[in-house]
C-alpha cells in the first residue's frame, strides 16, 4: 500500500510542478507579475519544505526529489516577482 501512496503523491507534485513553468515562462516574456502574491508563493514554498522533512524523517523515496523540484520551481517564480514587482502592465493600445 506505500507504493501506491508514493505514486499518487508524486502525481500529485507532477502536477503542481506542471502549472508553475507558464506563469515563469509569462514573467520572463512580460517582465510584468501583476497578479502574483508572493505570501501565496512563500506558503507554498513552507509547504514544500515540510513535505521534504516528512520525508528525511520518515521513509525517504524518490519522492523527496518531487518536492525539491517543485521548491526550485515556486522559488524561481518567487525571485521573479521581486525582480520585476516594479514593472507595470503595458497599457492597451488605443486603435
Amino acid at each position: 500500500m506505500q507504493h501506491l501512496s508514493s505514486f499518487f503523491e508524486a502525481a500529485m507534485l507532477l502536477c503542481f510542478a506542471a502549472s508553475w513553468p507558464f506563469s515563469i515562462l509569462k514573467a520572463l516574456r512580460t517582465k510584468v507579475v501583476a497578479g502574483k502574491s508572493p505570501a501565496f508563493m512563500i506558503v507554498i514554498e513552507i509547504g514544500y519544505v515540510s513535505g521534504i522533512l516528512y520525508k528525511l524523517t520518515g521513509k525517504t523515496d524518490a519522492v523527496i526529489w518531487l518536492y525539491v523540484l517543485n521548491l526550485l520551481i515556486v522559488g524561481t517564480d518567487l525571485a521573479l516577482y521581486y525582480r520585476y514587482r516594479g514593472n507595470a502592465p503595458a497599457a492597451p493600445s488605443a486603435r
